[in-house]
This record gives C-alpha cells, structure tokens and sequence, in this order.
C-alpha cells in the first residue's frame, strides 16, 4: 500500500481520486492546487486525508507518489521533479510538449527506477481492446493501415474548460495546437497495433471563427490552427493517420474513432454502429462495444464537471473488457472514458505496489505523444516529411 498527492483538484482529478479512495492498494490521499478551494472541495467530497500549501511541499513530504492532473503543457518539467523528488508518478496526458520533455522523463525513470505511467484513456477503449484481442489472433491478417480520430468541437464543453482553468487568461491558453495532444487518437491506435511511428507528414488548417481563440496574437502558443490531419509511416511497413478537429459539425458523444485494416480482416467503429468484417462476411459489433452508463449526467458527483463533458465521465464497462482484474471495491464505482477509469486507476496502483511496468509506461508514452510533437512541427513546415526520433521500448518489456 502507498500514500498518494494529487496534483491539480480540477474537473478531472475526482474521477481518480475515488478510485484510488476506494482501491485497497491505496493509503491516504492528500491534495494540492494554485486555488486552495479546490483542494479543500475536493478532500471533502471524497473524504480524502487533506490537503498540502503547494506541489513543493507535496515534494518535501513522505508520500510515496503523486498523481498530476495539471494543464496539459505543465505536465513534462513537474513529472521530472517529482521523479527526482523519489515520488512514482501518475500523469494525465500528454507526457509532454516537446522531445527534450520527453527524453528528460525517460532518463529520470531509468535512473531512479520509480514508476512513470500516463493515463492515456484510449489504451481502454472498448474499440482499442477488441482490435488489440483481434490483432494478438492473428485476424486482421497483416496489417497495413489503421485511423484514429480525436473529433472534439470547441463548442462542445472546451470553452468551459479553458475557463475554468485558464482564469481571465482563458482564451491564451484555449488556443493549444491540436497535434499536441495527440495521444487519444495515435494511442488508439498504437495501443493495438504493437508497432511505432517513424516519419509524418501532417496540415493544418488556419482557424477563421475570429473569437480571439486560435488568433496568433493571443495565444501563448503561437498557434492559430484549430484542425490538424497527420499521416504517419510505422516500423515494419504501413502506416496510419490521425485527424485532431477543435471545429467540426460533429455532434456524437464518441470524440475519438478508429478503423484498422489487414489483408484478412478489418474493423470500422462510426459514430454510431462498429463492424468486424472479413473475407467471411460482415458482423456488427456494436453492442460489444458499447460501454453501459454507471452514472446519470445529472449526478452530484459531476457538478464540478462542465455539463457538455459529463458524458466523458458517466460510461461503465463494455462487453469486451474483462474486468475480473478490477478491485471489488470498484464494482460500483463511477467510470468514464468508455470504461477506462477503472482500468487506468487500477494499472497505476498494480505497478507501484508489485514494482512492474504499467502498460503505458514511458517508453510506450513516448511513441504515442513524440509523434504528435513532431507532426506539430510539420504542420509549421507546409506538411513536410519529418523523421520522428524513437526511444525503444522500456527495458525488460521483450
């Protein structure tokens, strides 16, 4: 059992924290963030074991590890110090902004040998889980190409979010470029086919709302792409692509989407049916795909959560995800992200308490967030063709 600091008590952060309450390989539970409110909102919702000033004096503690649930372009150089601080690290996504980032928390974690993993919600997708049991059989035949789409409008609770994270500032920081966080779309992806990206093209296109959000002036970015639409060459021959839209007429509750195809079979998940077909013929899957709700989006539990992103945090367990791992404790606990949650919190806790990679360790990490920091940059370069650096898999994974 370890003692756990959360880092960032926003509207992500509780989903977590009631697992790790509820999770018999977890101790106390102590919060921190810049709003002292929040923390204490949080500690008393959850009746976790309280709160500390800062993330310093989460460092100076004697907690065993510590959970970050920043904005995402403050996770690389917080991730390091608390490494370097012999804290193991839960971080939300992505891993980081630039390669430098990236390659730092590779080195801490070789050093110190704590535990790093990123809570990519997609590695437990229903539609990541079932092309990762069709792949390990062999069924796609080879495959070749695959799609990954993070498809998630503006108007569809982000305007919220950024405000209630980016204060009076809101509109600077609401302008992130899409390809950097890239790790729902090319982690679906690569979560089920066990192969990396080496070179990308990508385009962006030039936002025109003229909202003062993606406008270059503005942003602390730089940034005034709003959608972006990356083609990735993969180890071994193939190659996928990844569409990341902030403006788009899309109003399914499914932000991300994928598609695999392979010489013998292939699989397509649409906004709303999935299919697995092969030479054979075709079989709807959509029902084995389709998580059940645990919550109603009008629970107390979510009041902190923006209404048009609580569908994100309402879903339970699909069909195809085998939840005899899971903690009893957890059987009745809310899930979110498809069903994912569960599966995240409980990855986290395994790897710490019995010393073994959690499955997106920070190698994995790495090969699903360095591709998009480097389609980013094609972006800037009228979709030039760019090698995309690797740092292998995490030693004793083969």
């Amino acid at each position: 059992m370890f003692s756990l600091g959360i880092v960032g008590a926003g509207q992500f952060a509780g989903s977590f924290a009631k697992l790790w309450q509820l999770h018999p390989g977890v101790g106390d539970i102590l919060v921190t963030d810049l709003v002292p409110e929040r923390s204490e909102r949080l500690v008393a919702e959850y009746d976790l074991a309280g709160t500390l000033p800062s993330f310093e004096a989460m460092l100076d503690s004697d907690l065993d590890a510590v959970a970050i649930f920043t904005q995402r372009w403050t996770h690389g150089p917080l991730v390091v110090q608390a490494l370097r601080a012999q804290k193991h690290v839960y971080s939300a996504v992505p891993m980081g902004v630039t390669e430098e980032e990236i390659a730092a928390i590779i080195e801490a974690v070789r050093q110190t040998g704590l535990t790093y993993m990123m809570g990519e919600t997609s590695q437990y997708h229903p539609a990541t889980v079932y092309a990762r049991q069709r792949i390990a059989e062999g069924s796609f035949g080879r495959l070749f190409y695959a799609e990954g789409d993070y498809v998630h409008d503006m108007d569809h609770g982000f305007y919220d979010a950024y405000k209630f994270s980016g204060g009076e500032n809101w509109k600077a920081t609401a302008s992130y470029p899409p390809l950097l966080y890239p790790t729902h779309a090319i982690g679906g992806v690569l979560g089920a086919w066990q192969t990396h990206a080496t070179s990308v093209s990508a385009i962006g296109v030039r936002d025109d709302r003229g909202d003062g959000v993606f406008d270059r002036e503005v942003s602390q970015f730089d940034n005034d792409v709003s959608n972006a639409t990356a083609l990735f060459e993969v180890a071994g021959g193939g190659s996928f692509r990844t569409n990341e839209f902030r403006r788009v007429g899309y109003v399914s509750g499914r932000e991300t989407r994928l598609r695999f195809f392979g010489t013998e079979g292939c699989m397509e998940q649409l906004a709303t049916v999935s299919f697995w077909q092969d030479r054979e013929g075709i079989e709807e899957i959509t029902d084995l795909l389709l998580p059940r709700p645990t919550l109603s989006s009008e629970d107390p539990a979510l009041a902190h959560v923006a209404p048009a992103l609580r569908g994100a945090f309402t879903s339970g367990t699909a069909p195809v995800h085998d939840t005899s791992r899971l903690p009893r404790e957890f059987a009745h606990a809310h899930n979110g992200h498809e069903g994912s949650h569960h599966f995240l919190a409980d990855d986290f806790v395994t790897a710490v308490n019995n010393r073994t990679l959690p499955p997106v360790n920070a190698w994995t990490a790495a090969r699903y967030t360095l591709p998009g920091i480097v389609a980013h940059k094609s972006t800037l370069q009228g979709g030039a063709r760019l090698e995309i650096p690797d740092f292998g898999e995490a030693p004793g994974s083969s």
